[in-house]
């Protein structure tokens, strides 16, 4: 009597765990070695260090439903990078605004990590406030493609620009989520942001695949893994951010989808 007493017990607690999930979309999120900060309703700030930030925000995204993306910031000195932005024009103005009243800096500068809306669906705005924005070639002709706002200078290989003589590097290592996916290293940071081509490590599938390069995919998490050896900090475009445990996390994950029958 006492085992099936424990057992109905556990099984209420797996029940209450994956509603309080299902009810808080911030929770999955949650990274308690981490500050956070709640900008508003459906944004959040995760500091990493003293200079950079996971913009966290929730949206409605079309065939998925709610859905939390992270981007990546930089701000110091009076002055502010973005990679990525959240998907709507007024979550972007929100994050803008605290940067502005709480960091007293100006955000200079935007690249977003592929085409798709919760990359550079506040892309609008930010123009609109004389952003510079950069991208990958293929990520503004995408843009330009899908009659969405396209960032306005572009680069192929990779890009390389300094944030108060830190060194930001932003590299095309080939398809994966989709065809134009870049990754943005930040050495002094040992920070990683792969963007939607890498899966949190909770993930159990690989997401939209709508746009994706199946074929190349694997060999670009594969010289994602060789070129960054000293990354300490991987963040995902969804999920929980990490270390490079997500990178063989994804790599073993499109390893079973492809051997699939």
């Amino acid at each position: 009597m006492a085992e099936l007493e424990n057992t109905i017990q556990n099984k209420m607690k797996a029940h209450i765990f994956l509603l309080l999930i299902v009810s808080a979309p911030f929770s999955l999120w949650a990274q308690p070695d981490y500050p956070q900060i709640r900008i508003s309703e459906d944004v959040e700030l995760i500091q990493l260090s003293e200079k950079a930030y996971v913009h966290v925000s929730v949206s409605e995204i079309e065939g998925f439903g709610k859905v939390s993306s992270n981007g990546l910031m930089l701000a110091g000195n009076g002055e502010a990078f973005l990679f990525d932005t959240p998907v709507t024009d007024s979550q972007t103005e929100a994050l803008v605004k605290w940067i502005a009243d709480s960091l007293h800096a100006t955000v200079s500068t935007f690249i977003p990590n592929h085409w798709h809306e919760d990359c550079l669906g506040g892309l609008g705005y930010l123009h609109s406030k004389g952003v510079k924005s950069y991208a990958n070639q293929m990520t503004i002709d995408l843009a330009k493609e899908h009659g969405m706002p396209a960032p306005q200078t572009g680069f192929t290989d990779s890009l390389h620009l300094s944030f108060h003589g830190e060194d930001v590097c932003c590299y095309y290592l080939g398809g994966g989520h989709s065809t134009d996916n870049i990754v943005v290293w930040i050495p002094s940071e040992k920070i990683l942001f792969g963007g939607c081509m890498v899966k949190e490590i909770h993930s159990k599938g690989l997401g939209n695949l709508s746009d994706a390069k199946l074929e190349e995919w694997p060999e670009t998490i594969q010289k994602m893994i060789a070129k960054f050896p000293e990354a300490q900090i991987v963040i995902p475009g969804h999920g929980k951010i990490g270390g490079k445990e997500l990178l063989n996390h994804t790599k073993e994950s499109l390893y079973r989808y492809l051997q699939k029958p």
